[in-house]
């Protein structure tokens, strides 16, 4: 029997996930990284740390599983994206830490910009609104940041790259011939591609100054991306699907078709609804993406809000609150109170992402009395989560004029019953999670192996997903509504907080 390894290098791990013809799940590895935070607002990563935990995950997956390379058909590489990497294509060593897409230190930059063309003023070309979120201003940090960067990169002593690409690079043989290649999901993700041509534009470039030559080649995300080097545990096995975390996700939700959506819960949250063969540009404070892209195929598009603090916060209450000492503690507590007693927490850690795009804003915890306890701040907690997917939803459905009926979910949050039943009655719809609830690292073995057959085509993979449970809605519409009302206030109160006197 042969295999699928589905390499999902995320913000706070690395996972190798084994899939079975059957999409189901073989055997896993994961490891965490560290993470670094050098000044408020800046994260970083060790790009080192997270390859060597690429190989390890790997490497424990097939020992769990007993197969060795031989019995793989193909690799897929899902990856956080906007995340970006600089490293020496001789020596194979970063040159600085990666800057992680929560990193908020290119402010300025974008600032400065959006007062001269406008926050929206390139949307017509990349989709996506002028943000440090994204992975342009970042790359342009990086350049001005390492001695003589831009001239490095110009004669091709310095490489660029998302996540995907500096894995890719390694997993090929690093500086013995490895593949600088990224696929046109995380492209899009980088403020420097253009929307319709998939290629990098020349006006972005211009605008960030970054040399063409340091950037990997767009390609569609099931693609031959290269062979796995001899160097490798998996040495000879094709590398064949790489997808951005979240279109990945959509992927592996079967999420194929015009209309079709799904939200992921993981370190931030990201709801992504495909809208066909055409851009779809929204008015409501979202953003315009690829969604994938088979292999010499039509890109097909999505409308994503991306929420940039839900998994990370319960991390939050547990590192640095020390309310609860295991992220899986914090449903059985907030189950102890029925409602948060008027608490509202808005995680705007570093600014707030769809649909608000406030950078201004910082994290709050409102409505705190003497009654107030632990338990309170947990389930708020847990209804910041559903009340930020659910002002996304609000803002999609605006711009796709429908509504859900339903909604898919996945990422590791779904464990979370109390979660999901919260969401289901935030939105008023049904909440549906996925027998695979995998569905990041399912996305990019599908993409995988659609391009060596070990998948036919999409009606296949269709028939592939299953549902394993579906939360309905139980409150009031009126209990519904004077939440939002409550929440909205939140939100609203967090706003204008950074500003002259920010860090005094």
């Amino acid at each position: 029997m042969a295999y699928i390894v589905s390499i999902d290098q995320g913000t706070t791990s690395t996972r190798a996930i084994i899939f079975d013809e059957g999409g189901q799940i073989v055997a896993s590895g994961q490891f965490e990284h560290e993470q670094h935070f050098p000044a408020p607002g800046w994260v970083e990563h060790d790009p080192v740390e997270i390859w060597t935990n690429v190989r390890e995950a790997v490497g424990f997956a097939m020992a769990k599983a007993n197969i060795t390379r031989h019995d793989l058909a193909a690799v897929g590489i899902t990856n956080q994206r906007e995340t970006v990497v600089a490293w020496d294509p001789t020596t194979g060593q970063p040159l600085h830490r990666a800057i992680v897409w929560q990193d908020t230190r290119t402010q300025g930059k974008i600032d400065e910009l959006s007062r001269e063309h406008g926050r929206d003023g390139f949307v017509s070309i990349t989709g996506l609104p002028l943000d440090a979120y994204f992975s342009a201003s970042k790359f342009a940090w990086l350049l001005d940041e390492i001695p003589n960067g831009r001239q490095l990169a110009r004669d091709g002593q310095l490489m660029l790259g998302t996540i995907d690409s500096w894995v890719l690079w390694n997993l090929t043989g690093g500086p013995e011939g490895g593949v600088h290649a990224t696929d046109v999901t995380n492209a899009s993700r980088t403020l420097l591609m253009d929307l319709r041509t998939c290629e990098w534009s020349p006006t972005m470039l211009e605008l960030f100054d970054i040399p063409i030559e340091a950037l990997p080649e767009i390609r569609p995300s099931s693609d031959a991306f290269g062979r796995a080097s001899e160097s490798s545990l998996l040495r000879g096995v094709p590398i064949t699907g790489i997808l951005g975390d979240q279109q990945a996700a959509a992927f592996g939700q079967a999420a194929f078709d015009p209309g079709q959506s799904k939200s992921t819960y993981g370190t931030g949250s990201f709801v992504l609804v495909n809208t066909g063969s055409e851009p779809v540009f929204s008015e409501h404070g979202l953003i315009t993406t690829v969604a994938y892209s088979l292999e010499a195929g039509q890109p097909i598009y999505a409308i994503e809000g991306s929420i940039a603090v839900t998994g990370s916060l319960i991390q939050w209450l547990r590192d640095s609150l020390g309310i609860i000492s295991t992220a899986s503690e914090v449903e059985a507590l907030a189950s102890q109170v029925p409602d948060t007693g008027g608490v509202v927490v808005v995680p705007a850690f570093s600014g707030l992402l769809a649909p608000h795009w406030r950078s201004d804003a910082r994290g709050a915890i409102l409505g705190i009395t003497r009654f107030t306890n632990h338990s309170h701040i947990a389930r708020a907690a847990l209804e910041s989560v559903a009340m930020q997917t659910r002002d996304v939803l609000g803002a999609m459905a605006q711009d796709v004029d429908s509504e859900l009926t339903e909604l898919k979910v996945d990422g590791g949050m779904v464990a979370n019953d109390l979660l999901m039943q919260i969401q289901a009655d935030a939105l008023g719809i049904p909440v549906v999670r996925p027998a695979v609830s995998e569905t990041t690292a399912l996305g990019a073995a599908f993409a995988a192996g659609l391009a060596v057959g070990f998948w036919e085509d999409l009606d296949q993979l269709r028939q592939l997903w299953a549902e394993d449970r579906r939360w309905v809605p139980q409150s009031a519409i009126e209990d519904r509504d004077a939440a939002q009302r409550q929440w909205d206030k939140g939100v609203e109160r967090s706003f204008g907080w950074v500003g002259d006197d920010a860090g005094r």
